[in-house]
């Protein structure tokens, strides 16, 4: 009989909970809200142990690559071959650290910035040669830089240029002539808070980059088409 007593009693916990979840509370604004944040800071740590989960279903940008900007494309050149249509490949992020040669913990604050801003975790560059002009040794620590491919990619497009690019101060479009003669594009950026992954009030240091568009464009032409085609804000 005590068995079954502890027995009963064990099976009316589960039984309590499900009572809980039965008569579920009033919605609380505020611990919706601090969940959210929650949510929010849990994914950079994730990003910067290099444990994000990868996205469920294609990106947005990649869906419209398929249903409209192909056929964009192929209308404005010609193209008689569906392989000849050019896409982006990759995304180059390189973040320079000046301060990195006299402290190393700058890089590594940088890597972690560049981790939450891209999702993935980043490789720290370092001094090729040694400048005696700048104190900098060869094999020395003086920034990071990641690539992105695939999904991830084509999600870090989407942010750059319909939430980043807008927060830019006085921003006037990008500059069409940045491209390198074979279709990729280099843009840089001087402050990577304009990113909404990035906390402002939990900043210590404010760092620019650079961000590489590499693309399978022939000509920059056909590159800034495919670019235009996803809405980069090209200067008239």
């Amino acid at each position: 009989m005590a068995e079954d007593k502890k027995d009963a009693k064990k099976g009316a916990k589960p039984d309590a909970k499900g009572a809980k979840g039965a008569h579920p509370a009033a919605p609380n604004p505020k611990a919706e809200k601090a969940a959210a944040k929650a949510a929010k800071s849990a994914a950079p740590k994730a990003a910067a142990a290099g444990e994000v989960e990868a996205s469920k279903g294609p990106s947005r940008l990649r869906v419209q690559y398929d249903q409209t900007v192909k056929q964009k494309l192929t209308e404005q050149f010609g193209y008689k071959n569906k392989f000849e249509v050019p896409k982006i490949t990759k995304i180059v992020i390189n973040m320079g650290v000046g301060e990195g040669v006299a402290d190393r913990k700058k890089v590594e604050q940088a890597a972690a910035d560049l981790a939450m801003i891209s999702g993935q975790r980043p490789v720290i560059t370092k001094a090729r040669k040694s400048i005696a002009t700048f104190k900098v040794r060869e094999g020395q620590a003086i920034g990071c830089k990641v690539t992105l491919r695939k999904d991830r990619m084509y999600e870090f497009v989407d942010r750059l240029i319909n939430i980043a690019l807008p927060r830019v101060r006085d921003f006037r479009g990008l500059n069409p002539k940045s491209f390198d003669g074979g279709g990729n594009y280099t843009l840089g950026v001087k402050e990577h808070i304009i990113f909404p992954e990035i906390d402002y009030d939990k900043v210590a240091e404010v760092w620019g980059m650079d961000i590489t568009v590499c693309t399978t464009a022939r000509s920059d032409a056909e590159g800034r088409a495919l670019l235009a085609a996803f809405n980069f804000p090209f200067r008239q």
